[in-house]
C-alpha cells in the first residue's frame, strides 16, 4: 500500500514539475514573442481600452493552450497505457477523445499560428475563457484517470 502511495505521489510531482516547467517556458516565449510596442492599434486606442489588454490576453492564451497539451499529452499516455493492459473498447474511445482535443489545441496555440507566418489578433478575454475552462476539465479528467 505504501509503495503504491509513493508511487503515485511521484507521478503527480512529475507532472507539476512538468507543467510548471511548460507555463515558464510557454509565458517567456509568449512575452518575447507578442510584446511589441509599435504596433499600429497602441498609437490610436479605442475609448475604454487598455493598449496592453491584447499582449495580456495572447500571453496567458498561449500559456493555457500549452498546458492543455501537456495534459493531453499525458492523458494520451495514460489511455494508452490502460488500453495495453485491458484492450477496452471505451478506452479506445477514450485514446480517440484526448488526441482529438490534442490536435485541436496544436491548431489553436498562438505559437502554432505565429510560427505558421499567420497574424495574431483576436477577441480580447472570450478566446482566453474556452482554453481556461477546457484546462479544468482535463485536469479533472487527468486526476480522474490516473487515480485507476
Amino acid at each position: 500500500m505504501g509503495n503504491q502511495m509513493n508511487k503515485t505521489m511521484w507521478i503527480w510531482v512529475v507532472i507539476l514539475v512538468t507543467l510548471i516547467a511548460v507555463a515558464l517556458l510557454a509565458g517567456l516565449w509568449a512575452a518575447s514573442t507578442f510584446y511589441n510596442p509599435q504596433f499600429s492599434w497602441r498609437q490610436l486606442p479605442r475609448p475604454g481600452s487598455n493598449p496592453g489588454d491584447i499582449e495580456f490576453y495572447y500571453i496567458a492564451k498561449t500559456v493555457v493552450s500549452t498546458l492543455n497539451i501537456a495534459l493531453l499529452s499525458f492523458l494520451t499516455l495514460t489511455y494508452a497505457d490502460i488500453y495495453r493492459k485491458t484492450r477496452s473498447q471505451f478506452t479506445i474511445g477514450l485514446l480517440i477523445f484526448s488526441i482529438v482535443f490534442l490536435l485541436k489545441e496544436f491548431a489553436s496555440n498562438p505559437m502554432v499560428i505565429r510560427a505558421s507566418g499567420f497574424a495574431l489578433f483576436g477577441l480580447g478575454p472570450f478566446a482566453l475563457l474556452p482554453d481556461i475552462f477546457e484546462f479544468v476539465a482535463l485536469t479533472v479528467l487527468l486526476y480522474l484517470s490516473a487515480k485507476y
